[in-house]
């Protein structure tokens, strides 16, 4: 190590979450250990010590005494609401789960995307925009942006067979979130879809995410009437 620049524990923290995050180290693969990290950074043990330490509390790898550290396969976001794999929200209500695509594209993002990220101008990202239902009855309809350059995977994604929401939560870990609630009346356009009154009460959930500086995805999600949110703090 003699010669080497000094890295802090974060700067280690962020090398290491982003050959997570380019798929160099996919869910449920084992990291080297942490002297041989320190060997190839050029840094100490103790300074790869800490940034995992980080990423474990952050929900990101899981460590284990003689048994090493892994990426996990489910991210456990260690925030006062955990965002939801909105499959299994449905089945452990005792449900069946259903999701349809409505369609996907890549396009310019309006203002308000652009705003939510805090970008200097807008860009083209994808939008995906689908419905999940619950024994066969609308359950969300969302409306989705997801930055291409901070995930490009999602181009070879096959979002019909699996959704967006399952996809990121499971393979795309963020550092910042905003979480944003407030209430519409349905538009046609919601009412048609949701199966619901026109003009009926509806709670929006917008929820924004970020690794870094780099945004990852912007959701505006419309639930049908009755919706309860839980959160266990």
């Amino acid at each position: 190590m003699t010669g080497a620049t000094r890295q802090s524990w974060t700067e280690v923290r962020d090398r290491i979450h982003a050959l997570i995050l380019n798929s160099t180290y996919a869910p449920g693969d084992k990291l080297p250990r942490d002297e041989d990290i320190a060997r190839v950074f050029g840094c100490a043990r103790s300074t790869v010590h800490r940034a995992m330490r980080a990423l474990a509390d952050s929900g990101i790898v899981e460590r284990r005494r003689k048994g090493g550290t892994t990426v996990r396969r489910e991210r456990v976001t260690r925030a006062t609401l955990d965002i939801p794999i909105t499959r299994r929200e449905v089945e452990q209500k005792g449900a069946v789960y259903g999701y349809r695509l409505i369609r996907r594209k890549v396009q310019q993002t309006p203002p308000e995307v652009v705003a939510r990220f805090g970008l200097p101008a807008p860009c083209r990202m994808l939008r995906v925009e689908a419905l999940h239902s619950a024994d066969g009855a609308p359950y969300i309809l969302e409306d989705r942006w997801i930055s291409l350059d901070t995930v490009p995977e999602i181009a070879e994604v096959d979002l019909e067979a699996i959704s967006a929401n399952e996809w990121l939560v499971l393979n795309r870990p963020y550092s910042r979130c905003d979480l944003r609630f407030h209430a519409v009346n349905a538009s046609a356009a919601d009412a048609r879809m949701l199966e619901t009154g026109l003009g009926e009460a509806l709670l929006v959930i917008e929820r924004t995410t970020w690794i870094g500086a780099a945004p990852i995805t912007h959701l505006r999600a419309i639930t049908r009437p009755g919706y309860h949110l839980c959160a266990q703090i």
